[in-house]
């Protein structure tokens, strides 16, 4: 989180215009000004990460900020607008407003003072946001969901595509928009990939987030855990075969909590719900391919187009895939690793706009030409000189 302060803090100064070299008088500038009063809407994964992440950018583009985090977890957004006033921000820059969507949401999409709508969370959401705003006539900003296919080629390391893909959708219980939910592997090295990672699913500690030993802890919410365990049981009801996982951890069923096992799901089908829509929770979905034309085609088969990876000793064929894969991220040979100096979005379903980089202090801004005449005696396009 400090990163995203210390990167957009850098980049104050630089929002600048340049304008386009030409013949002067006049001289010609563009400025990037504040749009005003931006209203964001976060959700309730990782909370204190996407308020950081949205709130940086906007106030150091010259923007006041009222942020609404989920009702779920509004608390860590509080802090954040309490530290920003003990830190010396003037008093109403940074407004967290507590409350849920249809409600205050929708309120602040109202409000005349909002310019711009940034909003984190499921394309159905997203959606209806968008439709608000533009209502308005009000541009918005979208990171929603994805559907990102973790592609492992023969040639991989499968070691290390193994360790990558459980990075990939294990983390924070699955619950991340750029989560490797399909893993789409070659034949040659379907049923090696899939002992490898069912074997890694199974041992990976499950438990309370205050545990040392935990590395993965409860899924956020009752309703989250009934949809990934009504995912997950129509995929086998369609033919799917459980690999590792598929319920609640034994040693945690009387626990209370919104625990689901480390799952991998196998002879996942193209046709099958789980293959399509996101998921979010610990689940990975596995299907193979035969040739990289065919992976190119499954990676792009589902609307989303947030993120995407490929696992290759092949230079070329990494670029070939990069190139191909419609997402606004695709790493080689890696997942998750992102920067806050480096453009981050989606494709289709997955939103427009860019959360990160220059391109976010852009969004941030609206531009204005400015012509200044420096001519003692400027030649008239139109109209008589007085005599």
């Amino acid at each position: 989180m400090p990163g995203f302060c210390v990167s957009s803090g850098g980049c104050c100064e630089k929002c600048s215009g340049a304008g386009p070299p030409g013949p002067p008088p006049p001289h010609h500038s563009p400025r990037h000004e504040p749009l005003g009063v931006v209203s964001q809407i976060t959700p309730w994964n990782a909370p204190l990460f996407t308020c950081c992440w949205q709130v940086a950018p906007a106030i150091c583009a010259g923007n006041g900020v009222m942020i609404k985090p989920s009702e779920l977890t509004p608390l860590s957004s509080v802090v954040v607008g309490i530290l920003c006033e003990k830190a010396g921000a003037p008093k109403g820059l940074v407004n967290v407003i507590a409350g849920d969507g249809p409600g205050s949401g929708q309120a602040m999409i109202e409000n005349l003072a909002t310019a711009l709508v940034v909003f984190v969370g499921s394309a159905e959401a997203g959606s209806k946001i968008a439709g608000a705003a533009a209502r308005r006539l009000v541009p918005s900003v979208l990171e929603l969901g994805g559907k990102s296919a973790n592609i492992v080629f023969g040639d991989a390391d499968l070691d290390r595509a193994v360790v990558g893909a459980q990075a990939a959708i294990f983390a924070s219980c699955g619950q991340s928009c750029v989560a490797g939910s399909r893993l789409l592997v070659h034949r040659s090295v379907h049923a090696q990939m899939v002992e490898k990672l069912s074997l890694a699913a199974g041992n990976i500690p499950v438990g309370a987030p205050m545990d040392p030993a935990t590395q993965i802890g409860p899924v956020n919410n009752q309703r989250q855990w009934s949809k990934i365990d009504a995912m997950v049981r129509e995929a086998v009801s369609q033919g799917a075969e459980i690999t590792s996982g598929g319920a609640k951890p034994e040693g945690l069923a009387a626990s209370g909590g919104f625990f689901f096992a480390p799952t991998v799901v196998d002879q996942v089908t193209p046709q099958m719900t789980i293959a399509n829509e996101e998921v979010f929770g610990p689940v990975v979905s596995v299907l193979p391919f035969d040739t990289e034309e065919e992976a190119i085609a499954l990676a792009n088969a589902t609307p989303y187009g947030l993120a995407g990876a490929v696992w290759t000793q092949d230079v070329d064929r990494a670029h070939r895939m990069a190139a191909q894969v419609r997402a606004g991220t695709f790493w080689v040979n890696s997942y998750k690793t992102i920067n806050v100096m480096s453009p981050f979005g989606g494709f289709g379903r997955s939103g427009y706009g860019r959360s990160s980089g220059r391109e976010a202090l852009a969004a941030y801004t609206q531009t204005k030409s400015v012509w200044v005449e420096t001519a003692a005696n400027p030649a008239q396009g139109f109209g008589y000189a007085p005599g």
